[in-house]
């Protein structure tokens, strides 16, 4: 396809002059998203609900790295728009602007003083009340690269700097089977934001790939037990996940809903395969509406899935109907809207629970 432009020539032209769209569904795009780009799913765009786009603009059109957007860029070239496909993507976006980023200091100040109330002194109370972190403890902090594990480790840095007694931190980031861009992305944030990561590769993304039942459950109890192996190697007794506030009451109502049973997740669990270790999760009490506002006052942009089973389903897919844990959300979102009707509601819960 000759219509076809960089992330740098794009930059070089006068943004009246252009329309960027992204086609991703729209979770994809909330998670993260190019300046000034407008959100038009990919099926909205073939189904011929673009008429109002104009004609005398370029249309720039962008999914996660580029590859399906050419098709549909090509398809309102058919339709007579001016329209490019943008090269990479999203993620080559990203990469671009992480290129040579340094914000490691704008975002240890946001987190000593405008987050100080909102994330670190939560942070701080569930490391005391639930006693997570102990004199002589070297933890495993885990990262997984998105905005939850990457902030978690910038509050431990915080807090080492200020502890009153000794412990050790290893900054562990396991490598699955991630796609190029996804360990790029990862990689070039830790260097901006000056966490010193130890990288480890394992296969289980090839592992699991073909698995037809219960394939994501698998993953998440191989790549846990990957995590405490390499953790206990390098001489830690514990190892963090950044799990926070929401996933605990989506847990809670997703075992409830889809399980019939009420089960959560512990701030402190110990471990039974692997001796001496325990499992805490410092980000228990942090809300989720208050991550993604530090994530956008400091202008981060993360991955968004790394899973094989929906990197594309949830970037670039316009058939993607969204995991449990997307469900859960919407409910409670819906749950949260003063002005929704219960009767809307209360069928939504009855056809999950069927």
């Amino acid at each position: 396809m000759d219509n076809e432009i960089t992330v740098e020539e794009l930059s070089a032209i006068p943004e009246e002059n252009y329309i960027l769209i992204d086609i991703r569904d729209e979770y994809a795009f909330s998670l993260g998203h190019i300046d000034r780009a407008v959100n038009i799913p990919q099926k909205e765009l073939e189904d011929k609900r673009h008429a109002g786009l104009p004609k005398d603009k370029r249309l720039v059109v962008c999914c996660k790295s580029g590859v399906i957007s050419r098709e549909t860029a090509e398809l309102l070239c058919e339709s007579g728009y001016d329209a490019y496909n943008l090269i990479g993507g999203y993620y080559g976006w990203l990469q671009n602007k992480l290129e040579n980023s340094q914000i490691a200091e704008r975002v240890e100040s946001s987190i000593r003083k405008k987050f100080h109330k909102a994330i670190f002194s939560k942070f701080t109370k569930a490391i005391n009340v639930y006693q997570l972190v102990n004199c002589g403890d070297k933890i495993a902090v885990c990262i997984s690269g998105g905005k939850d594990s990457m902030l978690m480790a910038k509050l431990f840095q915080e807090l080492k700097a200020h502890s009153k007694f000794p412990f050790e931190l290893v900054f562990l980031v396991m490598d699955p089977g991630y796609s190029p861009e996804n360990r790029a992305v990862i990689e070039k944030n830790a260097l901006a934001m000056s966490i010193p990561i130890t990288v480890f590769e394992t296969n289980i993304f090839d592992s699991v790939y073909n698995i037809d039942k219960n394939p994501c459950y698998i993953c998440a109890r191989m790549r846990r037990g990957y995590l405490y192996s390499k953790a206990k190697e390098l001489g830690c007794n514990k190892i963090a996940l950044g799990h926070h506030f929401d996933d605990v009451i989506e847990t809670i109502l997703m075992g409830m809903l889809y399980g019939g049973q009420v089960q959560t997740m512990m701030p402190r669990l110990r471990s039974d395969n692997f001796k001496g270790m325990e499992l805490i999760r410092p980000m228990y009490l942090i809300r989720e509406d208050d991550i993604k506002h530090w994530r956008d006052y400091n202008e981060l942009h993360f991955i968004q899935c790394a899973c094989k089973f929906t990197d594309t389903c949830t970037t670039c897919s316009p058939t993607n109907t969204g995991s449990k844990r997307q469900e859960i959300k919407k409910l409670i979102a819906q749950l949260k809207n003063p002005t929704l009707k219960w009767k809307k509601t209360y069928s939504a819960v009855l056809k999950m629970s069927i």
